[in-house]
């Protein structure tokens, strides 16, 4: 599965449930990385690990149930700006990664022993082992100074958290890149995981900020291509709109349709099936007539169990 945020959890909590979770591989987006305090977060990483593990926090759908907030309290009470949030319980999964990370051991093995930690039998793998940063330009901002070696203000260019959490994703987007994809080559297994699965699927994520920064790395696009016959999307846009976070506007602000149809035109492709809610069954022959099957069936993932479900449809559908 390539996955991000919110919603790939959601399926890989279900799917863990529907087929023998040791056959699965999720690839997962770091575009969103950052080093609030000092400390490598990776939040899509994490909050897969957390839900698959059913420890993640149900009404905020990121960081660990039961949190307490004493340390970023204690950060405030000094003066600096915590605006990225982090639980005292939930410290202790970026202290480890951080100091892992500064004696060399690659972002890969790490996530493998943190998903071990938590008694995960699927596989779970950063995309990258190397720095990927999903970075946003916002339409209509105060404009960045001009820099020493080009005297011409310039559009503002904000790190995807910076525009998703610090500016509640509320300021519209003129476009998106991703920082260091020049670079990046996929972590050890990513590319043979995709070649030998019997399905690959694209999680119900946002298209450009959570699968786009994995289909960035050097191959992975091509993979993905490489097996369209075997590959499954999900919608993440339900009647037009978003079940969380901003999808629905990115696309729309970036020139794409919002719909399933939009979502349909990105993944022609790439993926053979796309699977879209009963909401958008008056759109599936579009979808059809765009060259892909479309199954048509409830992908509201309203606790595992539906998931599950969903998760069983998608193995179903290819």
């Amino acid at each position: 599965m390539l996955a991000g945020g919110v919603g790939a959890a959601k399926l890989l909590a279900g799917m863990v449930k529907a087929i023998p979770p040791a056959t699965i591989t999720a690839i997962v987006n770091v575009g969103d990385d950052l080093e609030p305090h000092g400390l490598h977060v990776s939040p899509d990483l994490d909050t897969v690990v957390y839900t698959v593990a059913g420890a993640i926090d149900p009404e905020r759908g990121w960081g660990l149930v039961d949190e307490t907030w004493q340390a970023m309290e204690g950060l405030e009470r000094y003066g600096l700006d915590a605006w990225f949030r982090l639980g005292d319980r939930d410290l202790a999964t970026h202290l480890y990664r951080t100091e892992r990370r500064r004696t060399g051991v690659p972002l890969s093995q790490i996530t493998a022993e943190i998903a071990r930690a938590w008694g995960l039998e699927l596989r779970v793998v950063p995309v990258t082992d190397d720095r990927l940063r999903t970075m946003i330009t916002l339409a209509g901002r105060e404009p960045m100074p001009a820099s020493p070696t080009d005297p011409r203000p310039g559009p503002l260019v904000v790190s995807f958290q910076e525009y998703f959490v610090q500016r509640q994703h509320a300021v519209p987007i003129a476009a998106v890149r991703f920082d260091g994809e020049d670079a990046a080559v996929p972590a050890p297994g990513v590319l043979e995981a995709i070649q030998r699965a019997g399905t690959v699927v694209i999680a119900p994520s946002n298209p450009v900020v959570s699968i786009g920064p994995v289909l960035a790395v050097a191959g992975v696009r091509d993979a993905v291509a490489a097996r369209r016959n075997d590959v499954v999307a999900i919608s993440p846009i339900v009647g037009g709109r978003a079940l969380k976070g901003p999808a629905d506007r990115m696309l729309h602000e970036l020139g794409h349709e919002p719909s399933v149809v939009g979502v349909a035109r990105l993944y022609e492709p790439l993926a053979s099936t796309l699977v879209i809610d009963e909401t958008d069954a008056e759109r599936a022959e579009e979808i059809r007539a765009l060259g892909l099957n479309c199954v048509v069936t409830d992908t509201i993932m309203r606790d595992p169990a539906a998931a599950a479900t969903l998760s069983a449809t998608v193995l179903r559908g290819r």
